[in-house]
């Protein structure tokens, strides 16, 4: 078996700090053909990029120095931003296109519509690991006044075509993936995930395009999704099943599941909440961070005002609410393993995520009889549209027994033939 090529580590100026110094150049593998490298000298490092054609030849670029000491140069993400740039006008040339190096290609609109993002709205790292695994390599390097509809959707069948990726080591050469599913399901989440990267990449140009960069939009707003591929799926427990997953939870992380179940917050709002984010005359939680960019406050019921109280009480305002067994506060992914020990503990198949919580809580708010504009706004939705996808077919027992409640009574009997039994 080849065994794959190793590259040096250079994201960050701690592991290029650790690298002696020499005159070759230290190398990190970005695709077919193209590197990124840093130069370490005395004093300073300076970031170069290099292109290998199939046939040997070279080409080389000396980007700038490196942010090494912290107060100037680039660091890895501009350099590598700069090192794909130069890529693409290389590309371009070879085709015989236009050389321009002002040519606004679609490299640009995501740098633009990147920016932006990380200023307006929270979920930047999803948004940018999708950019730069799916759309930047295989279309950054087009002008956006060349993009065409077709060239999208081939883009976009060959995604969802495209093996899953698994977590890969920082460095290495070649992806570890899954095999490409063959059965309906697979196929069906493939699809989804093409869906949407093709979103992000919709935003990236339509923002662009208001922004007056570009002069039309029509190659992209005929660019159409998948049918059917973003179906609602939902997983939620049992009464039951909460019952055995509480029971098989160490004590540390118990608290921290049955907040979710009694609030259904987010895994990242439970882990930000301090003692004075509990109002115990107003029975609410206060959401300072949440996903929208918006605060809000969620009302609980008396099991979960109970519940939250306990936890408050005697101690400071500025504690964190929910903490670990020793006493530190959660952080990000420590909810994983322990979830996962707990389900297989508790015979969950097929075992819930933590988001999953925050699907139990509101199913069984739904099928309670609770208006769906409610669990909306206790969500944190800015209307029902996600909660009538996710949970609207769970009221139809709501809806069932309100029309037996309210029955006309109009005295319409049956007729007299009965079924052969």
């Amino acid at each position: 078996m080849a065994q794959t090529r190793r590259t040096t580590k250079l994201d960050s100026r701690t592991a290029r700090a650790n690298l002696p110094a020499r005159h070759a150049p230290y190398w990190q593998h970005l695709d077919r053909g193209q590197s990124l490298g840093y130069r370490k000298g005395a004093k300073g490092g300076m970031w170069i990029a290099r292109l290998r054609a199939d046939e040997g030849k070279e080409a080389w670029l000396t980007i700038g120095a490196a942010d090494d000491h912290g107060d100037t140069g680039l660091d890895y993400r501009e350099a590598k931003r700069a090192a794909v740039d130069w890529f693409a006008r290389k590309a371009r040339e070879a085709l015989g296109g236009d050389e321009a190096v002002d040519a606004y290609t679609v490299g640009h609109a995501l740098d633009a519509y990147l920016k932006w993002f990380r200023l307006h709205r929270k979920s930047v790292r999803d948004t940018e690991r999708a950019i730069e695994a799916h759309v930047r390599p295989a279309l950054g390097a087009i002008e956006v006044a060349k993009l065409t509809a077709k060239k999208i959707r081939t883009w976009h069948e060959a995604l969802a075509e495209a093996p899953p990726r698994l977590r890969t080591r920082r460095g290495a050469e070649t992806l570890n993936t899954r095999p490409v599913p063959t059965d309906n399901d697979g196929k069906r989440s493939r699809r989804a995930t093409a869906n949407r990267v093709l979103t992000i990449l919709k935003a990236a140009l339509n923002y662009v395009f208001q922004e007056g960069k570009v002069a039309s939009d029509d190659a992209w707003r005929r660019a159409k999704p998948f049918r059917g591929a973003d179906a609602a799926r939902l997983r939620y427990l049992q009464r039951d099943e909460c019952q055995r997953l509480l029971n098989a939870c160490p004590a540390g992380f118990r608290e921290m599941v049955q907040a979710a179940l009694l609030s259904g917050c987010r895994y990242g709002e439970l882990c930000r909440l301090r003692v004075d984010d509990f109002s115990r005359d107003a029975g609410t939680l206060r959401i300072a961070e949440a996903k929208s960019g918006k605060p809000r406050h969620v009302p609980l019921d008396a099991e979960g005002r109970a519940f939250f109280e306990a936890l408050a009480i005697g101690r400071p305002a500025d504690a964190y609410l929910l903490t670990r067994g020793d006493g530190k506060p959660w952080g990000k992914a420590h909810q994983v393993r322990p979830l996962a020990e707990a389900c297989e503990a508790a015979r969950i198949e097929p075992a819930a995520n933590f988001h999953c919580l925050r699907h139990t809580w509101a199913s069984h708010r739904v099928m309670a009889g609770a208006p769906l504009l409610v669990v909306a706004q206790v969500l944190g939705h800015a209307d029902t549209r996600m909660v009538e996808k996710h949970y609207g077919h769970l009221g139809a027992g709501y809806v069932r027994d309100v029309i037996d409640r309210t029955g006309l009574g109009l005295g319409i009997a049956a007729g007299n033939v009965r079924a052969i039994v």
